[in-house]
């Protein structure tokens, strides 16, 4: 088992549950994901270039992607948090997630993945 994978199956329920559903939802969309341990988090890069990242924290879990700056879809269910250039669906519980939402952002954050950062 590889370090990102042991840190989604450390965390309490029900963010193990989220994770692990967030992480095959990933897989399946996405095959050529491959999921990597940085900065003590789970990460998904596809072809070197990093597509997203699964974070638990406080109450929720965050799918955070860095290439929002150019996305459109679903801003209203994403969250900036203060940040600059990452936004992120935030999931408190399994049955929050809607598959449809997360399908949709992950196709366009691969669209988006050689792009920069910000938007220029």
């Amino acid at each position: 088992m590889n370090p990102a994978e042991t840190y989604i199956l450390s965390q309490p329920e029900p963010f193990r549950s989220i994770l692990l559903h967030i992480q095959f939802k990933i897989q399946a969309v996405v095959p050529k994901a491959e999921m990597r341990f940085k900065y003590k988090i789970s990460f998904f890069y596809v072809d070197d270039r990093p597509l997203c990242y699964l974070n638990q924290s406080k109450d929720y879990v965050d799918v955070a992607f860095w290439h929002s700056a150019h996305m459109s879809k679903h801003l209203d269910k994403m969250e900036a948090a203060g940040r600059k250039v990452v936004r992120s669906l935030r999931y408190r519980d399994l049955e929050a997630i809607d598959d449809t939402v997360l399908t949709e952002v992950l196709e366009e954050a691969l669209v988006y993945i050689d792009k920069s950062f910000y938007k220029k």
